[in-house]
C-alpha cells in the first residue's frame, strides 16, 4: 500500500508530508499579476519580536514545471528560525519564454516589498534565493537591475542573494526546447555572469560536486566574476552532493546531508 502510495503522489508532495506544521502561519495565494500563476505563499513565524528578514524564493525545473506547493520544507525551514519566506510561482515555458520568468520574478519582488511589514517582515532586509532555474532567476534580478527598475522596484532593495545549484554561464545550449525557451543556442545576454559588470548584492553560491545537471563550474565562474569586481560573495561547495540532494537537505529528516540550511541562516543573519 505503501508503494501505491508513492507512485500516486509527486515526491515533493511525500515529503511535505514530514514538514511539521507548528510556529508559523500560511498567507496562501497572494496575486503579484494577474496570470494565475502569478500568485506566492508567504510563511509568517508565529509571534515575531520585531520586523524580520524575509527571503523570497524561486523554485527549480528547467522553466518548465515546479508549483510552490511542493516547497513548504523550505517555508518552514526558515519561518521556524524566526525568518519570514516566500515562495513565488511564476510563469513557465511553453506558455511563455524568456525573459518573462524573469519579469515574473521582478514582479514578485515588488510585491513582496509592498508589503512585506504586513506580515511582519523589513522591507530592507530582503533576499532573493532560488534553486537550478530559480537561482538563475534570482541572481539575474541582481546582475541586471533592468528587470526590477521595470518592475517599479529599486535594485537597491535587494539586501542579498542564495543561489543554490545555479546555471549562471551555461552557452551553448543543446537541448531543442531549451533552445526554444531562450530564443537561441547562444545568446549571451541570457546569461547572468555577462551583467556582472560591477559591485552587486552580497551573494551565497552554493552547489555540490557530485551535480551533473548543473556543473559546479558556473557558481565557481560566476563567484571569480563578483570578486573581480570587489563584490562580496560566499561560496558553500558540499562535496558528493548532487542537484536534487542540495534542495534535498532543507526537508526535515535530510538536513544532515549539507550545512545548507545554517549557512543561509548564517548568511542572511550576518547582512
Amino acid at each position: 500500500m505503501l508503494g501505491l502510495f508513492l507512485a500516486a503522489c509527486s515526491p515533493l508532495s511525500v515529503l511535505n508530508l514530514a514538514v511539521p506544521r507548528a510556529g508559523y502561519h500560511i498567507e496562501r495565494d497572494l496575486a503579484y499579476g494577474s496570470d494565475p500563476r502569478q500568485k506566492l505563499d508567504i510563511y509568517v513565524p508565529d509571534r515575531l519580536a520585531a520586523n524580520a528578514p524575509v527571503i523570497l524564493f524561486f523554485y527549480g525545473g528547467s522553466w518548465q514545471s515546479g508549483s510552490k506547493a511542493d516547497y513548504l520544507a523550505f517555508g518552514q525551514a526558515f519561518a521556524s528560525k524566526g525568518i519570514v519566506a516566500a515562495i513565488a510561482d511564476y510563469r513557465l515555458y511553453p506558455q511563455v519564454s524568456y525573459p518573462a520568468f524573469l519579469e515574473d520574478g521582478a514582479s514578485a519582488f515588488a510585491y513582496v516589498h509592498a508589503h512585506a511589514a504586513q506580515y511582519g517582515g523589513e522591507p530592507g532586509r530582503i533576499f532573493v534565493a532560488g534553486h537550478s532555474a530559480g537561482a538563475y532567476i534570482a541572481v539575474m534580478l541582481a546582475a541586471d537591475p533592468d528587470y526590477l527598475r521595470k518592475a517599479g522596484a529599486d535594485p537597491a532593495w535587494i539586501h542579498g542573494v542564495i543561489g543554490i545549484a545555479g546555471p549562471y554561464n551555461f552557452l551553448p545550449l543543446e537541448d531543442d526546447k531549451l533552445i526554444a525557451l531562450f530564443g537561441g543556442a547562444n545568446r549571451p545576454e541570457t546569461q547572468p555572469i555577462n551583467h556582472i559588470d560591477g559591485k552587486r548584492p552580497p551573494m551565497l553560491l552554493a552547489a555540490g560536486t557530485g551535480d551533473t545537471t548543473v556543473l559546479p563550474r558556473n557558481t565557481m565562474q560566476l563567484a571569480a566574476r563578483l570578486k573581480s569586481f570587489d563584490s562580496p560573495v560566499d561560496v558553500a561547495i558540499y562535496p558528493g552532493v548532487g542537484h536534487i540532494g542540495i534542495i534535498l537537505s532543507i526537508v526535515p529528516g535530510f538536513r544532515w546531508k549539507t550545512t545548507l540550511r545554517e549557512d543561509i541562516i548564517r548568511f542572511v543573519k550576518s547582512h
